[in-house]
């Protein structure tokens, strides 16, 4: 049962996202420590960036993660929202370890049969990929992250805590331990001011997923 002691986390994430990987496990890292509600919830980069240019091989990548979010939206329909942590974690795996490989050169079709394999899903879901008749769920979950007023300026991921919607924290390397404990309250403080919306710094050296 979630009490005052045990903080709702909401968590709208794209499987393919580097930046929202290391979110995710700051938020495993925390969970560790303390009690928290932490529930799961799909979003699509391909819908974040409908209608906008890209580059040729971010607009790859992008088309490519519909793929996935379109098969984790029919693991959900099969298994429950409560899948997709376990899901997630099979995908994130293949997708960043053990080293970081650029969206257009990654084995998208290899990550979701292996990843349906750990779980224990059936390995039809796959075919869900190339099914555009998911979209529609894809989207509805999509648009449940987005706060209402602010023409969906959000992206993945998206956390909603203490009744705020946030994009972020975007983090290059995971915090272990009490720093990890440190930022999540930190982020609350943040989080809880009616009158606080937007931090933002340069961004130096490179993503760590160790």
């Amino acid at each position: 049962m979630t009490t005052e002691e045990t903080p709702r986390v909401d968590f709208w994430f794209d499987p393919v996202s580097p930046y929202t990987w290391i979110t995710f496990r700051w938020l495993l890292e925390v969970e560790r420590q303390r009690p928290l509600d932490l529930r799961l919830h799909l979003m699509s980069l391909y819908l974040h960036n409908e209608g906008r240019q890209l580059p040729d091989w971010q607009r790859r990548a992008v088309d490519q993660s519909l793929r996935v979010v379109r098969v984790a939206a029919a693991a959900t329909e099969a298994k429950g929202e409560g899948i997709l942590r376990e899901l997630y974690t099979a995908l994130g795996t293949c997708f960043h370890f053990p080293g970081y490989v650029r969206g257009q050169d990654r084995d998208y079709d290899g990550a979701i049969t292996t990843a349906l394999a750990e779980t224990g899903l059936p390995a039809s879901l796959a075919a869900a990929a190339d099914d555009p008749s998911w979209d529609e769920a894809v989207r509805r979950s999509h648009e449940a992250a987005l706060l209402p007023g602010t023409e969906g300026h959000v992206g993945t991921p998206t956390l909603h805590v203490d009744g705020a919607v946030w994009f972020g924290p975007v983090l290059r390397a995971t915090p272990r331990g009490p720093a990890a404990l440190e930022l999540f309250d930190s982020f609350r403080v943040l989080a809880r001011n009616p009158d606080f919306f937007e931090l933002k710094r340069g961004r130096a050296g490179g993503i760590d997923f160790g």
